[in-house]
């Protein structure tokens, strides 16, 4: 019999594992305790593998549900926009200063739904420092300010919680 057997009974110290002196190793007594114990182990082990896969589980259904209703509070922000456009397009003889007043208050109501669901504007002043981050060179010219600067933007660019949804596109100006 091994002393250091972690499957054997500590003494009332904590010494470690002990037998007692007049009981022979293979005693029924000492078998029925370590089955005991091994019972009691697998017992715990079982019912922590459980206990994880139920916790798998629900986390695989939580991401689950947070992929298919991600998009529910953008869609939700951009149903005022448009009901701005169906009721533009109900106005039978409208005229062009009122389409345009309603097209400027339609993009502000766009502009603010973006915004609430961190969908931010990319367009840098000319002179601003290209950004291969932020940016796309559409093309390369000659001009009278810094070289690798942006000298006209010609689409503007957004990012979605700081991560680039489309790189803004710019014309930059050439090395000399």
């Amino acid at each position: 019999m091994n002393a250091n057997d972690p499957s054997l009974p500590e003494d009332a110290n904590g010494a470690g594992p002990t037998v007692a002196a007049n009981e022979p190793a293979s005693s029924p007594a000492a078998q029925a305790d370590l089955e005991s114990r091994h019972a009691e182990l697998s017992d715990a082990y079982l019912r922590a593998k459980a206990e994880a896969e139920n916790t798998r589980r629900r986390a695989e259904e939580e991401m689950a549900k947070a992929r298919k209703f991600a998009v529910e509070s953008f869609a939700e922000s951009l149903l005022p926009v448009r009901d701005s456009l169906e009721a533009a397009i109900a106005v039978p003889a409208a005229t062009p200063e009122q389409l345009l007043e309603g097209v400027h208050a339609t993009l502000r109501q766009l502009t603010t739904a973006l915004e609430r669901n961190k969908v931010v504007e990319v367009n840098p002043p000319a002179g601003a420092k290209f950004d291969p981050h932020l940016h796309q060179a559409i093309s390369v010219v000659p001009a009278a300010q810094e070289p690798n600067t942006v000298v006209a933007v010609l689409q503007k660019g957004y990012t979605i919680a700081e991560r680039v949804l489309r790189p803004a596109l710019v014309t930059v100006s050439a090395s000399a």
